[in-house]
């Protein structure tokens, strides 16, 4: 396969010290190259697996679908994918984030879901000098990005309570290139407070970029008041993403955006591909943004599902960590692995996640899908935990 490199691309990460080894690296990422990219996107990467699963609760995705009025939107749009842009859907969906989420036009980039963003976000900040600081355990994508391109990583251990020690992570590296923080996090759950967020944001290194994953916002109860937005209208050097793959059911749909100072996105765009979100996907998104009551009931929904589960494990002297506020949870199995726990559900016939972080080899994370998925995880837990 030939890559075909833009000069900016070329020139940009030459001049931040990137071999030409590292440089063709991350122009594999950039350019789609299909094997490649799909290993840093770890929810897709493992929903391969449980494609013959009768209960999914292993990538943190929506038990039901995208919400009717997005799917209406997507039918009506989809006979008009003939043009790349028939009634101008991308700068719909900017006009909707920017009027929700009081955030001038110029700030949104919409993108196919979240990965390429955080991947490219690498390309971006880092450098070979420059390091990735995250959360141990957290999401992935981004320190695979760093791992494939040789670029510095510092991971920096979760508080006693499960939060980003913001502290610690500000120590780590003064020559950080990207400070991530995942709130809520992911594989935990669990919040970071907006005061300790702010504060690593006033306290970095200098040149050093906070990005804020918020893929999981939406589930939480105090959603939108505890949302990072207003250090993007204060023009931080922040970095702040969203994805439609969660409350909105759209995993498969790929539709996401980044919000950030108009130069802090033009550092991101130069390894853009151009390939944004598809126009039906773009329209189903646009319309589902305002959908609040449903919005609202499937949070209720998944909070009660969820304090059910809890309760279930922690009666059975499991111990969960948290308190999560997205859609999973965290369980130390104690005297078992997370591989052994997920091979022993899988053959009930329930997938969850298996053993992605290994500072935690114990414990393994169950996703929280509908009631009846919920009920399947319980009635197999009995009979694996008798």
């Amino acid at each position: 396969m030939t890559i075909m490199i833009r000069e900016e691309f070329k020139d940009d990460m030459l001049a931040r010290g990137f071999s030409r080894r590292q440089m063709m690296r991350a122009a594999m990422l950039a350019g789609g190259a299909a094997a490649t990219a799909f290993a840093f996107a770890p929810e897709l990467a493992a929903a391969q697996e449980e494609e013959s699963v009768k209960v999914r609760i292993s990538s943190n995705e929506c038990w039901t679908g995208p919400m009717p009025v997005g799917l209406a939107a997507f039918v009506k749009t989809a006979p008009t994918s003939n043009r790349y842009s028939p009634n101008d859907e991308r700068g719909k969906l900017i006009k909707a984030v920017a009027q929700i989420e009081n955030v001038p036009e110029d700030h949104i980039m919409p993108w196919p879901g979240s990965n390429e963003a955080l991947v490219r976000s690498i390309f971006a900040f880092c450098s070979p000098t420059k390091s990735l600081v995250q959360a141990d355990p957290s999401y992935e994508t981004m320190g695979r990005a760093a791992k494939f391109l040789n670029v510095p990583i510092k991971n920096v251990a979760l508080t006693a309570d499960y939060r980003h020690d913001v502290k610690a992570m500000s120590a780590a590296d003064t020559n950080a290139g990207v400070l991530y923080v995942v709130n809520p996090n992911n594989p935990t759950g669990t919040m970071t407070p907006m005061a300790e967020i702010e504060w690593l944001v006033n306290n970095k290194p200098a040149g050093a970029v906070v990005l804020i994953d918020e893929a999981y916002i939406h589930w939480t109860k105090d959603f939108p008041n505890n949302t990072a937005t207003h250090l993007v209208r204060q023009g931080k050097d922040v970095v702040l993403t969203r994805t439609f793959s969660k409350v909105f059911g759209m995993a498969g749909a790929r539709v996401g955006y980044v919000m950030a100072r108009p130069d802090l996105l033009k550092k991101v765009e130069v390894y853009d591909r151009g390939n944004g979100p598809a126009i039906p996907t773009t329209a189903c998104a646009t319309a589902s943004l305002t959908a609040t009551a449903l919005i609202n009931a499937r949070r209720n929904e998944m909070i009660e599902n969820r304090a059910m589960t809890v309760d279930f494990l922690t009666k059975r002297g499991l111990k969960v960590i948290g308190p999560s506020e997205a859609n999973m949870i965290m369980v130390d199995w104690k005297t078992k692995s997370a591989k052994e726990m997920g091979a022993m559900y899988k053959a009930q016939g329930v997938q969850i996640a298996g053993p992605r972080w290994p500072v935690w080899p114990t414990v393994g994370r169950v996703s929280i899908g509908s009631k009846a998925d919920m009920e399947a995880f319980m009635n197999a837990s009995s009979k694996i935990l008798a």
